[in-house]
């Protein structure tokens, strides 16, 4: 669909060049036709980018007005007026125009500069709002589960996404094994792209990319492992992203973006070699991965359920809690219990105190991993977290598996086991109710309200970006000729 559109587009230009010069010599269409010997309602639907002509035809044309067939074919168009009527012509062909309810019209030789200005400073305006759809939170909690749903139909892992991580790897000839800065750095060049690191970069970006003169820019601070940040950049240029127009799309292009950074990292093949090769051994361990590899604990697990079922035949689970006790990230295929809300969203729900995820902020070593069986009202579950920090505050991060598939885990002989029932109140949600009787009435917590939880989801084609600081960032930046 891409391709037809932009063949549109050309064949509109190229219509209004034709037409601009033909009116400049005082040719009048029916002799412009006759010395290219087509009917004139033939060579006025090319006028109209109503048909592309074929080269021959170009060259014809080219030649009855005395001009080199590349004056039709030039980037740049002819005067202004010619511009606005293509730019209309390009809008009208548009789905958003069509979305309208407007059906294209002529555009008359007698149409003032002005109305056409302001017809497409109107559609310009509606182009804007379109892209600032605001979605409600129940509109993210859908998509957030249909994208779940594909994830666990998949067992969380996307074979085009390996391959295209095979592909760029072997295109810098990495030997395998860790990811380094530097293999990195060879990425960005393979792809075209210098980096650069700032002060300033806009505080709600990770990184910007200018596609115009191909710039990686980056944050100036050096105790920031730079490859996440460099690949999930490049990789939705690898991927060909577009500007999101729904919500799910924008979840989807950022899990690709996750996964495909991830799987850069910690290679396919060696990894499940690795894997294989301690599933034999019985001593499967997150923290081998991560440090085999040389990346955060969270790489290492997400990487983990990419590769676990797939190639290791176990189903597990993954969880990312806020030391608020607010799930924030959740997958599984291991038919473990979260809770959800009534849509089936587990995003946003408050895990349950008795689980791993939760239990581990209390715990005082914070050197070794801590494990944990879980009895739950749908099994026995065994769990391994760690606790990491950020700008956010503390989140912990857990990899779980059914009791059946512990015997592969290092961490299997922990002594420590919790019961949940969070699916009843009393488990965790509501407290005892001795305690709850000494205190009912003496006591008024003030409330540390999320900024977020009063308004709606970010607005922008990237929510949660302000767009206007990226750009002011990137004139900032740009090399000036």
């Amino acid at each position: 669909m891409l391709l037809d559109d932009e063949t549109d587009a050309d064949a509109i230009a190229v219509g209004r060049r034709i037409r601009a010069l033909r009116t400049e010599r005082g040719i009048r269409l029916a002799e412009l036709a006759e010395r290219v010997g087509r009917a004139p309602s033939q060579l006025s639907m090319i006028e109209n980018g109503r048909r592309e002509p074929r080269l021959s035809m170009l060259r014809a044309i080219a030649q009855a007005l005395g001009v080199p067939t590349d004056a039709l074919l030039a980037p740049e168009e002819l005067d202004e007026r010619s511009r606005m009527e293509v730019a209309l012509e390009r809008e009208m062909r548009s789905p958003r125009f069509r979305e309208l309810g407007i059906e294209p019209f002529r555009i008359p030789k007698g149409m003032p500069d002005e109305a056409l200005r302001a017809i497409l400073r109107l559609t310009g305006e509606i182009d804007r709002l379109t892209d600032e759809r605001q979605a409600t939170p129940e509109e993210a909690r859908r998509a957030n589960i249909e994208l779940r749903a594909l994830m666990r139909s998949q067992d969380n892992h996307f074979p085009h996404l390996e391959q295209t991580a095979r592909d760029l790897l072997r295109a810098i000839d990495h030997p395998g094994g860790p990811l380094t800065q530097r293999a990195a750095s060879d990425i960005a060049a393979h792809l075209g792209f210098t980096l650069h690191y700032v002060s300033d970069l806009p505080s709600s970006t990770r990184s910007v990319v200018d596609l115009k003169h191909r710039r990686l820019y980056l944050p100036n601070r050096v105790s920031r492992d730079p490859r996440g940040p460099i690949l999930q950049a490049l990789a939705s240029r690898v991927l060909g992203h577009a500007e999101p127009s729904t919500y799910g799309e924008f979840l989807r292009q950022r899990v690709e973006q996750n996964y495909l950074a991830g799987a850069l990292m910690i290679p396919e093949e060696g990894a499940v070699a690795a894997l294989r090769e301690a599933k034999e051994r019985r001593a499967i361990s997150i923290e081998d991965l991560r440090d085999a590899y040389a990346v955060s604990y969270e790489t290492a697990a997400h990487r983990f359920s990419n590769l676990a079922t797939r190639h290791l035949d176990i189903p597990v689970h993954f969880l990312k809690v806020h030391e608020s006790g607010t799930i924030t990230k959740a997958y599984e295929n291991d038919d473990v219990n979260f809770p959800t809300d009534r849509l089936g969203s587990i995003e946003g729900q408050m895990c349950c105190r008795h689980w791993t995820s939760r239990v581990i902020f209390d715990v005082e070593d914070h050197f070794n991993p801590y494990y944990q069986y879980t009895d739950t009202g749908n099994g026995t579950y065994w769990c391994t977290a760690r606790v990491e920090h950020s700008s956010q505050g503390a989140h912990s991060l857990s990899i779980g598996v059914r009791f059946d598939d512990t015997k592969w885990f290092v961490g299997r002989d922990t002594p420590n086991r919790r019961v949940s029932r969070h699916a009843v109140e009393t488990c965790c949600r509501r407290p005892p109710e001795e305690l709850a009787s000494r205190w009912r009435d003496g006591a008024w917590p003030n409330v540390a309200t999320p900024r977020t939880l009063l308004a709606t989801l970010p607005t922008g084609s990237f929510p949660g970006v302000d767009t206007t600081d990226v750009y002011e960032f990137l004139e900032a930046h740009a090399p000036r000729n």
